[in-house]
């Protein structure tokens, strides 16, 4: 997973029209940290909204750099074994800045709040309130006694209080929307801590998510990403097994939405009706992240990962067969307890022949109170020799198949700038329908497309990680804009 995702100053950014006159702080200009996963970014989104609608004011970049800042939010991730370290590390610092604004407060949500709570009140006493994953909504409640009392106020819930959905947002990007199908997990991996942070895994009513999915295209947004820990487990609690297919091609209907993404799938539960309803809904994109974990089968069993490899490669042939366009990406953990060398070799020969469009690769974080903390550890430096195999091998693998794009036209959605080419052209960044990021130069004598415009351009170059459209439309390669 992706870490510093979002923080409250690239949020003011990008809706810097909506920002109330120079002067005016509300309540507290605030600013949020964002460490973690995708579902931590959209909880910090949430968090953005409830602290707007009490009052408070994002952060412009400028007011961050000068630490100008009456609220600072850290929403936690405790995936790696160094989150507590990292966020103890992270507060004293910022702890020094209350030396230089008596007035400024700390709050501390996400996971590690939800892990330690009267911990962290008692290690970093300065820190003026921690919440946790299931009651974002108490925060400014939390600050206002902590203004009155002067004391540090601790509320986290065991129990989700309410959906985070059902709370105001202060969406990141104005075009592209995350949108929460479910919260936590009923899976029992013995690496992870997410169902002890996150809960039991509960689903929202279908009707609700199509109605945040209508109100964000109202709201100018043209993609929306699905968002669960495992989204397409969505509907197993209520028996219905054809649940997250249906809503995929119920967002098919909705009119003026572009595309639609995912995030995560779990392999045990993928199943044909969602390739289907993937390969036959137009604005549904052929993008899937499928967290393999592991090419041992042995190493699976001992992750309690209820799949095996050739149950993993028999999806991936069947997404290949109705989608040749569509590019997988995965997670791979190195070092789990007992790795043996030919584990390993059995994770980089799947690697080989999954042929991964990229994969998000660790090192295994041993975490107090999940089962795999007890089994014997692979030294440190096995692992990371492995790991620096591993990553050797993908990016060989990723290589190739971004240089099978040149030539080929692709179309990307806006989401930003890229600064300029040879010091006088501009450069547009976004993402193809795959899902793989593309830099457009745009040809002399055009005008810049916007954020959210669609742009059809030939592709000129593959980088490592991207690629470059420079098309020159005098040779006869593609530059379309479409607004």
């Amino acid at each position: 997973m992706n870490e510093d995702m979002m923080t409250g100053a690239e949020r003011a950014s990008a809706t810097a029209a909506t920002l109330p006159a120079p002067g005016e702080r509300g309540k507290g200009v605030y600013y949020i940290h964002t460490l973690g996963c995708q579902m931590n970014v959209h909880d910090s989104e949430r968090i953005a909204g409830i602290l707007e609608a009490d009052g408070y004011v994002p952060a412009t970049g400028e007011q961050v750099e000068a630490h100008d800042l009456d609220l600072i939010v850290l929403n936690t991730c405790a995936v790696r074994e160094n989150a507590a370290e990292r966020m103890y590390g992270t507060v004293g610092l910022w702890h020094q800045m209350t030396r230089e604004r008596p007035g400024l407060q700390i709050a501390v949500g996400g996971c590690m709040a939800q892990l330690d709570r009267e911990k962290i009140a008692r290690r970093a006493p300065w820190v003026s309130a921690v919440f946790g994953t299931k009651n974002l909504d108490v925060l400014p409640r939390l600050l206002d006694r902590n203004r009155a009392t002067g004391e540090p106020q601790v509320e986290v819930a065991d129990d989700l209080q309410c959906f985070p959905s059902d709370l105001p947002a202060h969406r990141a990007s104005a075009v592209s929307s995350w949108v929460a199908i479910s919260v936590g997990c009923n899976n029992t991996c013995t690496f992870c801590i997410v169902p002890t942070t996150r809960g039991k895994e509960r689903d929202r009513r279908p009707g609700d998510i199509l109605a945040e999915v209508r109100g964000c295209v109202a709201g100018g947004a043209k993609e929306v990403t699905l968002l669960g820990q495992n989204v397409n487990s969505f509907g197993y609690g209520i028996g219905d097994r054809y649940a997250f297919s249906k809503l995929l091609r119920a967002c098919g209907e909705v009119e003026g939405l572009e595309r639609v993404r995912f995030t995560s799938p779990h392999p045990a539960a993928f199943t044909d009706d969602v390739i289907a309803a993937m390969a036959e809904t137009p604005n549904v994109m052929h993008q899937l992240h499928m967290p393999l974990q592991s090419g041992s089968d042995r190493i699976l069993r001992a992750m309690r990962r209820s799949y095996r490899t050739s149950r993993f490669m028999d999806i991936l042939g069947k997404v290949r067969e109705a989608m040749p366009d569509a590019q997988i990406s995965t997670d791979i953990i190195v070092g789990f307890p007992g790795e043996t060398e030919e584990d390993f070799q059995a994770t980089l020969d799947l690697v080989e022949r999954a042929r991964f469009s990229s994969a998000f690769t660790f090192i295994y974080s041993p975490r107090p109170g999940t089962p795999a903390a007890t089994m014997e550890q692979v030294p440190h430096e096995v692992a990371q020799e492995r790991l620096e195999r591993l990553i050797a091998l993908q990016e060989r693998i990723t290589e190739e198949n971004l240089r099978s794009f040149e030539g080929r036209d692709v179309e990307v959605m806006v989401t930003g700038a890229a600064g300029r080419k040879d010091g006088d052209t501009h450069r547009v960044t976004g993402r193809e329908r795959t899902g793989v990021l593309v830099h457009i130069g745009v040809p002399e004598g055009m005008p810049a497309p916007r954020v959210g415009d669609f742009v059809t351009a030939t592709v000129t170059h593959a980088g490592r990680h991207n690629l470059i459209a420079d098309p020159d439309p005098k040779a006869g390669q593609t530059y379309h804009v479409r607004h």
